[in-house]
């Protein structure tokens, strides 16, 4: 039994007639009565009782036509649906992006497709950069938004954007008043993000090619966590410039000075390699894109 044989059948069943199915499928009645005797043989079984005008099911016919029913049936669902998906008119976009990008870049590019495509849900997941990787491999994620390295064995990425890790500490804070060297950091205690984010790994990278190994006094997963801390007590931090634009605009922080060490990274949108993108994540890709060409 094969698709074309059952569409000739159902035809010819909901018709009531050879020639009725014929008109319903464009094509000749002998073709028609043609692959429904076909059917029968390779079913060993009669599904049409010939009458003088027409034809009705047998009790094998009426078996079979009512899980061909049920078959085009969802056929035509899957059709319709798979159009919607196409023409962005439903669907569901699952993302994850790591810390700084997920809280500062993304839920922006967010309010602009929901205002296009209204219809395509967004499921956002703010995570480090090592979780963002994991779960593009495992299928939870789509499209993901990192500021850390990435394997690129196993993913495609389209930088978007750059941010620059810079020395954070509260406005009032005048313990540290004049340009620091980063062998001086490398002993101070300094507040980094956990193991495993984007942060800490261009941090550690960077001290690593100057000769020096940072051991921070604490770690913390939380970005707004550590601008409290820094607000609250005489810290210092390494941070994105991004997360406490804010802050600075306010005199609540301030950026010190590390005359030796500029650290600076690149923001990607990475998918997993041999992976197409489905319509609605195409679309988010293209805006998250021209946004960043735009904004630079």
């Amino acid at each position: 039994m094969n698709f074309t044989h059952l569409f000739a059948f159902y035809e010819v069943a909901c018709a009531g007639s050879l020639s009725g199915g014929a008109q319903r499928l464009r094509v000749s009645q002998p073709a028609v009565s043609r692959e429904v005797k076909e059917l029968e043989e390779r079913l060993g079984i009669v599904l049409f009782d010939r009458l003088p005008r027409g034809v009705s099911l047998t009790h094998a016919g009426q078996i079979l036509f009512d899980y061909a029913q049920r078959i085009f049936t969802l056929a035509e669902a899957a059709r319709s649906e798979l159009n919607e998906v196409a023409g962005l008119s439903a669907g569901h976009l699952k993302i994850g992006a790591s810390a700084t990008v997920g809280v500062y870049l993304v839920p922006g590019i967010i309010a602009e497709f929901n205002a296009r495509y209204p219809k395509v849900s967004i499921e956002l997941t703010v995570t480090n950069t090592q979780e963002v990787a994991s779960g593009l491999g495992d299928g939870s994620f789509t499209l993901g938004f990192i500021e850390g390295p990435y394997d690129a064995a196993r993913l495609n990425a389209q930088h978007f954007g750059a941010d620059e890790i810079v020395l954070a500490a509260a406005a009032d804070n005048r313990q540290q008043t004049g340009p620091l060297l980063a062998r001086d950091l490398a002993t101070q205690a300094v507040i980094l993000r956990e193991p495993g984010s984007g942060t800490r790994a261009v941090v550690e990278d960077a001290y690593r090619r100057a000769g020096l190994a940072m051991t921070p006094a604490m770690s913390v997963s939380d970005t707004e966590a550590i601008k409290r801390m820094l607000i609250a007590q005489r810290a210092l931090a390494y941070v994105s410039a991004l997360s406490i634009r804010e802050e600075v605009a306010r005199g609540a922080l301030r950026v010190l000075d590390v005359a030796d060490l500029r650290i600076e990274r690149a923001l990607n949108l990475v998918w997993l390699k041999g992976r197409s993108l489905a319509p609605s994540a195409q679309a988010f890709f293209d805006l998250a894109i021209g946004n960043a060409a735009r904004s630079h």
